[in-house]
C-alpha cells in the first residue's frame, strides 16, 4: 500500500515537472522556466552547495551549475562542459545549452543513470569522450553525488590507471553518496570489476568492453541487496 501511494504520488510529481519549463524562448515563458529551475530541479539549493572537486588535473565534478557559476569557471579556464543528464526539454539543460554557447564552452552531452546499470557503449562513449574533450573539464548530473562520481570513479581507472580502492572515494558521503540506496549499484559496479581483477590483471576499459554484462550487474545487485536484507536482525 505504501509503495503504490509513493509510485503515485512521484509520477504526479513527474507530470507536473515535465508538463513546463520547456522554453526560454520569450520572456514570460523564460521566467516560468527560471522558476522551474529553482523549484524543480532544485538551483536554489546549489547557489550554496556546488559538491565541486578537483578529480585530476584538468578535470572536476560538480552538480548542475548554473550561467553565474559557468562564467566563473570561463574565467578559471574551463573549456569543456560533460553533461550526464541527456538532452531533455527541461529548463535545466536549456539554460546550460545557451549558457554555454554564449561563453565559448564546450557542451558534451551524454546520458548515465545512477540507479540502473549503463549499457556497455555508454561507458566506452564516457571514457573515449574523458580521452579526447578538451581540458580543463567539468563532468556533472544534477547533484554531483551519484552519476558524476561513477564518471569521476571510471576516469580515474580508464584514463588514469589508478586502482579501485583510489576511484572508490569518488563514491562517497563527501559528495552525499549513499551506497545502502538504490544508487549503491555504482559501487557494485566497481565491486565487480575488484574482484575480476584479483582473478586475473585486466584494464578497466578492455573489461567494459569484453566482459562487463550491465543484465547480470544488475541481477547481482539485486541478489546481493537481498542477502544484505535477509543478514539483518
Amino acid at each position: 500500500m505504501i509503495d503504490r501511494i509513493a509510485r503515485t504520488v512521484k509520477s504526479w510529481e513527474v507530470a507536473l515537472r515535465t508538463s513546463w519549463g520547456d522554453d526560454i524562448s520569450t520572456p514570460a515563458l523564460r521566467r516560468q522556466a527560471l522558476w522551474h529551475f529553482h523549484v524543480f530541479d532544485h538551483a536554489w539549493l546549489r547557489k550554496v552547495w556546488t559538491n565541486f572537486a578537483e578529480v585530476a588535473p584538468g578535470v572536476f565534478r560538480s552538480n548542475q551549475p548554473d550561467h553565474a557559476r559557468l562564467c566563473r569557471m570561463r574565467e578559471f579556464g574551463m573549456r569543456t562542459i560533460i553533461n550526464l543528464r541527456g538532452t531533455p526539454q527541461q529548463s535545466h539543460y536549456l539554460f546550460e545549452e545557451e549558457s554555454c554557447a554564449d561563453l565559448g564552452l564546450e557542451m558534451i552531452n551524454l546520458r548515465l543513470h545512477a540507479r540502473r546499470a549503463a549499457p556497455r557503449s555508454e561507458l566506452l562513449l564516457l571514457i573515449e569522450t574523458f580521452r579526447t574533450a578538451e581540458k580543463p573539464l567539468l563532468v556533472h548530473c544534477k547533484s554531483g553525488a551519484d552519476r558524476a562520481g561513477l564518471a569521476s570513479a571510471i576516469y580515474l581507472l580508464a584514463i588514469e590507471g589508478q586502482p579501485v580502492a583510489e576511484a572508490r572515494k569518488q563514491l562517497g558521503l563527501r559528495y552525499v553518496h549513499l551506497k545502502w540506496s538504490k544508487t549503491g549499484i555504482c559501487d557494485h559496479l566497481l565491486d565487480v570489476y575488484d574482484a575480476r581483477t584479483a582473478e586475473g590483471a585486466i584494464g578497466f576499459e578492455e573489461w567494459i568492453a569484453t566482459e562487463y554484462d550491465p543484465v547480470e550487474l544488475e541481477a547481482d545487485f539485486a541478489r546481493s541487496r537481498g542477502r544484505q536484507v535477509a543478514l539483518q536482525p
